[in-house]
C-alpha cells in the first residue's frame, strides 16, 4: 500500500517534474528576492520563506503539482508591521497565520468555495495574469529597459513559443534560461542579473523563535496582521488549486489544503521565513513544464535553497530578461482569452461579475478584496434572478365570495415586496384562500410578507385561510410568524 502510495503521489513522472522543478527555482529566486523587498525585510526572508514552505507543502498540502511560497500578495500586507514593529513581529505574526489558516481547514471553511462562481475564477485568473505581466514591466521600461534587454526577452520568448516545435522532452522555459544566460556570459552584456537584484544568503536557515513578548499586547498587535494574511493566503491557495484542477482534470481536498498551507507558513515561520502561500504563476509554470506530482514541489523547494546557498555565483548570472520572458509565457497562457471573445455571449451578469474581480484586483493588488466583491455581486445578482422566479394567480368562486391565491415559486426578501403587492386588499369578498403548496418561504422577510398578508385581509373583515405550507416553511411561520398568535392585535398595536 505504501508503496503503490509512493509510486503514485511521488514517482510516477520523474523525468517531468525534475526538469519542472529546475525552471519553478530557478524562476522563484528573483521573485522571492522582489517579495522580501516589498514587505521591508532582508532578501534572505523571502528566500528561506518559499523553500520552506515549498518543500512542506509538498507533503501537507492536498493539490500535487501546485507550487506555493512567498507572494506578492501576502508581502504586501506586511508592510506596516514590518515598519512599526520590526521583522521579529512578522515572524510571530507568520506563526499565527499557518495556526488561523490550520483552524480554517479543522472547521471546513475550504468548502466554502463552492460560493464562488466560476465568473468569480475567471475574473481571478485574469487579474492575476494582469499583474504578473504589470510587475515585468520595470525591467522592460525606465532604469533597467534598454534595447538590448528588448532583444533577450524577445529572443527568450522566440525560444519558449518555437523550442516545442523541436522537441517536447525539455520544457523550453528551462531552454530559455540556459541560453539567454550563454549569451550573456559569453558577450558580456551589460544587463541586470539575478545578481542585482539582492544579497543571496550565504548559509543555510536555522530554528529561530520569535523573539518578542509572550502576552496579550503582542497579541493585540499581530492578530489583524495574521488574519488578513490568512484570509488573503487560503483565497489565493484555493482559487489556485481550481485552477490547477482545470488544468491537470483533476480534484483536489480544499479543507486538506487549508491544513497544508497552515502547517507550512509555521514551518516558514520557525526558520525566519515570513508568511506566503500558493503561487498562480510558479504553479502554471510547473504544470505547463510537466510537473504533475508532490515530487516537483520538493524538489523546487530544496533546489531554490541548493541554488541560492551554494550556486549562488552561477545563479547571479541569469539575466533578468530571461525570467522576464518566462514570467510573460506564464502571463499569456494564464489569461482567460476565451472570457473576453465570450463577453457578449455569456450572460450580462456574469461579465460583470468577471470585470469587476479584475478591476478590484488590478487596482487594489489585494485578492481577497477582488473575490469578496465578486461573489457579493454573484449573490445579488442569484438573489434577483431567483425573486423574479414567483407567480401568483387567483380564481373567484362562482358565488363571488370567495378568492384563491395560488403562489408558486420563491419567497424571501428579493420577492417579498412582489408577493405582498401580487394581493388586493380592497376587494369585497368574504373569505380568502392562499394555497402555498407549491411555494417555498426562506427568511424571516418572507414570513413578515405573509404576516402583512393575512392581517391586512382581516383588518378589512376578510376570513383567511392558509393552504398547503412544506415542512421546512411551516417550521419558520411557527417559530417567527405573528398572524396566528392570539395576541397578534395587541402585537400590532390595535
Amino acid at each position: 500500500m505504501l508503496l503503490s502510495h509512493l509510486k503514485q503521489h511521488w514517482l510516477s513522472n520523474l523525468r517531468g517534474d525534475i526538469l519542472s522543478a529546475i525552471v519553478v527555482a530557478l524562476a522563484l529566486i528573483p521573485e522571492a528576492i522582489a517579495f522580501s523587498i516589498i514587505a521591508g525585510v532582508d532578501p534572505k526572508v523571502g528566500l528561506y520563506a518559499s523553500f520552506a514552505i515549498c518543500v512542506i507543502i509538498a507533503f501537507a498540502g492536498a493539490r500535487p503539482g501546485m507550487i506555493s511560497a512567498a507572494t506578492g500578495a501576502m508581502a504586501l500586507l506586511m508592510i506596516t508591521l514590518v515598519k512599526q514593529h520590526g521583522l521579529e513581529y512578522l515572524l510571530a505574526a507568520t506563526l499565527l497565520t499557518g495556526v488561523i489558516q490550520i483552524i480554517f481547514g479543522l472547521f471546513k471553511l475550504g468548502n466554502l468555495m463552492r460560493f464562488v462562481s466560476r465568473s468569480v475564477v475567471t475574473g481571478f485568473v485574469n487579474a492575476l495574469a494582469i499583474l504578473i505581466f504589470m510587475a515585468q514591466l520595470p525591467e522592460l521600461s525606465g532604469t533597467y529597459g534598454t534595447v538590448t534587454v528588448y532583444g533577450m526577452t524577445a529572443l527568450g520568448l522566440a525560444i519558449i513559443y518555437l523550442f516545442p516545435y523541436v522537441t517536447k522532452k525539455i520544457p523550453s522555459p528551462l531552454v530559455c534560461i540556459l541560453v539567454l544566460t550563454a549569451i550573456a556570459v559569453y558577450f558580456g552584456l551589460d544587463i541586470r542579473t539575478v545578481a542585482d537584484m539582492g544579497e543571496l544568503p550565504d548559509s543555510l536557515p536555522i530554528f529561530l523563535w520569535p523573539d518578542v513578548p509572550l502576552n496579550l499586547e503582542t497579541l493585540q498587535i499581530i492578530f489583524p496582521y495574521a488574519l488578513a494574511l490568512a484570509i488573503v493566503g487560503i483565497l489565493e491557495s484555493l482559487m489556485t488549486a481550481t485552477i490547477v484542477d482545470d488544468f491537470t482534470d483533476t480534484s483536489s481536498d480544499k479543507n486538506r489544503e487549508c491544513v497544508g498551507q497552515g502547517i507550512a507558513n509555521i514551518g516558514s515561520g520557525l526558520i525566519g521565513g515570513m508568511a506566503g502561500c500558493a503561487m498562480i504563476g510558479q504553479s502554471v509554470i510547473n504544470v505547463k513544464s510537466g510537473g504533475r506530482t508532490r515530487l516537483s514541489a520538493l524538489l523546487a523547494g530544496s533546489l531554490l535553497l541548493v541554488m541560492v546557498v551554494f550556486l549562488d555565483d552561477y545563479v547571479g548570472m541569469i539575466p533578468m530578461a530571461a525570467l522576464v520572458a518566462v514570467m510573460i509565457m506564464v502571463s499569456i497562457g494564464t489569461f482567460s482569452w476565451s472570457s473576453v471573445k465570450d463577453l457578449r455571449k455569456n450572460p450580462k451578469s456574469s461579465s460583470i461579475v468577471m470585470i469587476a474581480t479584475v478591476i478590484v484586483v488590478v487596482f487594489t493588488h489585494n485578492l481577497a478584496y477582488g473575490v469578496l466583491v465578486g461573489v457579493l455581486l454573484s449573490a445579488l445578482f442569484f438573489a434577483n434572478k431567483i425573486g423574479q422566479i414567483l407567480y401568483i394567480g387567483s380564481s373567484l368562486s362562482n358565488d363571488g365570495k370567495q378568492r384563491t391565491y395560488d403562489v408558486v415559486g420563491q419567497v424571501f426578501f428579493s420577492s417579498s415586496e412582489q408577493f405582498v403587492g401580487a394581493f388586493d386588499f380592497k376587494e369585497a369578498v368574504e373569505k380568502v384562500t392562499i394555497d402555498v403548496s407549491k411555494a417555498h418561504f426562506w427568511d424571516i422577510t418572507a414570513i413578515s410578507s405573509l404576516d402583512k398578508v393575512v392581517l391586512k385581509f382581516r383588518r378589512e373583515g376578510t376570513e383567511v385561510e392558509l393552504l398547503g405550507l412544506n415542512e421546512a416553511s411551516a417550521t419558520l411561520v411557527d417559530k417567527f410568524a405573528i398572524h396566528n398568535r392570539p395576541d397578534v392585535e395587541k402585537l400590532m398595536g390595535h
